[in-house]
């Protein structure tokens, strides 16, 4: 059992899942000058001043069709509660949670300049020159060293993110590195809650809209291109092994320019993911000049069974490490 005084206590349900009291408010008056950043399909993110503290902070608000959404709302508060509990440099501090003007859920954070990896991986597939400068494969393998020590505390923590990929990622103008949305986070103790399973407990059989071509110009499916097997099989207890699965194949897409399972449609992308063996990065990207060491660190990654793959976080962080000492 953790104690208070544990400097690593285990993030469980009891403290990231339960709702808002209905009477609850803390002054949404004090923020102003919003300013829209992002919007996707459940959330929009706005930056705005906080007359209070004197600065400007990002505000995350749960949009109003989800206002009824059990599952939505759970899913928007834990994100929110995981984030602000696992107090770590490549984490975004989270400042408040509350409700709005409109009462629609919110938490306000720190607002950091910069943009997330997929864009930066967008500029190298095109051959943007500055990027390719900037971005050499040391500095993507400290990049992801980074994001390691980020899964790393949360792993100690009992958290698994479950949705490692570019998109989540978020580098600053100054050298910060953070790993974003843990809104599907599995926390201490619990099954995949929010995974929409098969009566099988399988991810196989999906929809019609979810066979939707992987291959449109400009379409991008996300988070099935990085599940591990064990996720898209539909196991409902998995570790950490997971996340170093999901970090492992963002390594390899960063050094080949190439997702390693992509499918024609998510079907076909679930197949290869438990069945099809990777082909190595060298081969994929001979030009790209990657070392053996990285090649070899980034198939263990991502290896079919979890007892194959590197056994811990830190552990494929500090193959990572050795790299780059080389």
């Amino acid at each position: 059992m953790s104690s208070k005084h544990d400097p690593y206590p285990k993030i469980i349900l009891s403290g990231t899942d339960p709702d808002l009291p209905d009477d609850f408010t803390n002054g949404f008056e004090k923020y102003s000058d919003f300013r829209d950043m992002a919007r996707g399909g459940k959330a929009q993110l706005q930056t705005c001043w906080d007359h209070i503290m004197g600065r400007t902070v990002a505000i995350k608000t749960l949009l109003p069709r989800f206002a009824d959404d059990e599952k939505e709302r759970r899913r928007f508060l834990r994100e929110a509660r995981v984030t602000a509990q696992l107090q770590h440099p490549n984490t975004v501090p989270v400042y408040e949670i509350g409700r709005d003007q409109q009462d629609q859920l919110y938490f306000a954070m720190k607002r950091v300049a910069g943009e997330d990896l997929y864009e930066v991986l967008k500029r190298l597939q095109a051959g943007d020159e500055a990027t390719q400068r900037e971005y050499t494969v040391d500095m993507l393998l400290d990049v992801l060293i980074q994001v390691g020590q980020a899964l790393a505390y949360a792993h100690r923590h009992g958290v698994i993110h479950r949705d490692v990929k570019p998109e989540n990622i978020w580098v600053g103008n100054f050298g910060e590195v953070l790993l974003l949305d843990w809104g599907v986070a599995k926390v201490w103790g619990t099954a995949d809650d929010f995974e929409d399973e098969a009566p099988d407990g399988s991810l196989l059989q999906v929809s019609d809209q979810q066979l939707e071509t992987l291959t449109r110009q400009g379409q991008r499916p996300g988070t099935p291109l990085y599940m591990s097997p064990e996720q898209v099989l539909g196991h409902k207890y998995i570790d950490e092994r997971t996340d170093v699965f999901s970090i492992g194949v963002v390594l390899y897409e960063l050094l080949t320019l190439k997702e390693p399972f992509k499918g024609r449609n998510i079907r076909e992308t679930f197949d290869r993911i438990i069945g099809m063996p990777p082909t190595p990065p060298t081969k994929v990207a001979p030009d790209r000049n990657i070392p053996e060491d990285v090649e070899q660190a980034v198939l263990k990654a991502i290896a079919k069974k979890p007892g194959y793959r590197h056994q811990s976080i830190t552990e494929f962080s500090n193959a990572l490490k050795d790299c780059r000492a080389a």
